[in-house]
């Protein structure tokens, strides 16, 4: 259940307090888990071909805040009893959150280094942020309009409150108020009909939810905490016609193929892999809920299917296949967001004090049994992001928090016919470098699941 779907506990009026609402599960239990070293950030970049006005932008931004009254929110103070966080829901801002760094070389490299290291307080209303900077050297492999100059819409948010989809729909408020364009959503692509005889079956030897799935090899830490990212632009891939599979499977084969990869080359010996795949069921329109509306489950790959070396057309275009199957049986699966112990562990039975301590307690026994990586998919974002004389947006990238165990996310999101990726990790496990590969090997698995019906195409050494 999200914020907005939680009944408000008083109403606001003269002399009356500001409205409360319960934290909901995903909130409470990223609360409790909170750690300084690795803030839970949710990133946004959007790059524009021109440079917004900044009154104006403030003045729309703002607006969209009020349109969407349950981002204005921020937590509540209470005795330590308590055995509820709550979000007190204010009329307006409590701090200016649009800013306009001053310009300067690697302005746009220190926002994304504060995205990940600075948490928006909870404390203050709105928990986010918005940095609006030049633009810089575009990413390996970008192109179109914008290269040249322009614009980036940099979001930051505190993840305890607030997810990137939902954060994205302000922002494409925000556009239609200072545009006076339309910013509808687009109709989501429609999945291919399921083939016939298909199962759902998981791979003989994937890991079992008692068994504790692979970990990314450690590679070249780097000696300060906090995440690294980097981010990239590629083609979308190519999807043959007629196939079952959608471009979120053919990420999805990509991502366990370059952790396959990876782990071999550092010496690993192969074990079954669990991939974490959010589900977004809301509406994109204005009645979108705000607040951590994804749920969460988990795609296993067997050892055995990813230890190939010679990745053929056919041992691919099998794979996808299998992989299309699990993800919409998961997909269709009717689940609370964490699942039902996370619901049972925050149900206000203790004060939220003990059960912060419990929880943090089993998220530390739990970690062996943490699934791989993240994969957080976005799929082709469905509003204009028109900014009038600012232009409309041509790239649009996101990043998930990395924290150990998994250490290392895979957030993408297509505009404008461009597929945009963002690796993002933990300092104590990659190195800048390791990125560098990662995201080589990414892209090289990316682009053989495209050749599906051609000859050869194996893996690279």
């Amino acid at each position: 259940m999200t914020a907005l779907e939680h009944p408000a506990r008083r109403a606001d009026g003269p002399g009356r307090p500001p409205a409360r609402v319960p934290f909901p599960v995903v909130d409470e239990v990223s609360r409790h888990c909170l750690q300084e070293q690795e803030p839970e950030t949710v990133h946004i970049e959007v790059h524009l071909p021109g440079v917004p006005d900044p009154a104006r932008l403030r003045t729309a931004f703002h607006e969209a805040l009020r349109r969407h009254p349950r981002i204005l929110m921020r937590e509540a103070h209470g005795p330590w009893y308590r055995r509820r966080y709550e979000w007190e829901l204010t009329a307006e801002a409590d701090t200016e959150v649009v800013s306009f760094p001053p310009a300067g070389r690697d302005a746009l490299k220190r926002a994304r280094e504060r995205a990940l290291a600075e948490a928006p307080p909870l404390t203050a209303s709105p928990p986010i942020r918005l940095e609006v900077l030049p633009a810089e050297e575009p990413p390996k492999g970008a192109a179109g309009a914008g290269a040249d100059g322009g614009s980036v819409l940099l979001l930051t948010i505190n993840h305890t409150a607030l997810d990137g989809p939902a954060c994205l729909r302000v922002l494409a408020t925000a556009a239609e108020i200072y545009g006076g364009e339309d910013n509808s959503p687009a109709a989501p692509p429609v999945r291919p009909a399921e083939s016939a005889g298909s199962a759902a079956a998981p791979p003989p030897d994937a890991a079992a939810g008692w068994t504790p799935p692979a970990r990314v090899s450690k590679g070249t830490p780097e000696p300060s905490p906090g995440n690294g990212m980097l981010v990239a632009e590629l083609p979308v891939p190519h999807r043959p016609k007629g196939s079952a599979f959608t471009v979120n499977d053919q990420l999805m084969v990509a991502t366990a193929l370059m952790i396959a990869h990876w782990n071999r080359e550092h010496g690993a010996r192969p074990r079954p892999l669990r991939i974490t795949m959010p589900v977004d069921d809301r509406p994109r329109d204005a009645t979108m809920p705000i607040g951590n509306g994804t749920r969460l489950v988990e795609v296993p790959f067997g050892a055995a299917e990813l230890a190939g070396r010679d990745w053929t057309p056919d041992a691919i275009r099998g794979l996808l296949c299998r992989t299309s199957e699990r993800t919409r049986a998961l997909k269709a699966m009717a689940r609370p967001q964490l699942g039902h112990g996370a619901a049972l562990l925050t149900a206000p039975v203790l004060p939220v004090t003990f059960r912060a301590a419990l929880t943090r307690g089993l998220r530390r026994a739990a970690a062996p049994w943490t699934s791989t990586t993240l994969l957080s998919n976005i799929g082709r974002i469905p509003y204009a992001l028109d900014f009038g004389d600012a232009g409309r947006a041509h790239a649009v990238w996101f990043s998930a928090p990395a924290r150990l165990p998994r250490g290392l996310t895979v957030t993408t999101a297509s505009t404008a016919g461009r597929l945009h990726l963002a690796l993002r990790w933990s300092k104590t496990l990659l190195s800048h470098g390791d990125g560098a590969h990662l995201r080589d090997l990414f892209e090289h698995y990316l682009h053989a699941t495209e050749h599906t019906e051609a000859d050869g195409n194996g893996g690279p050494e």
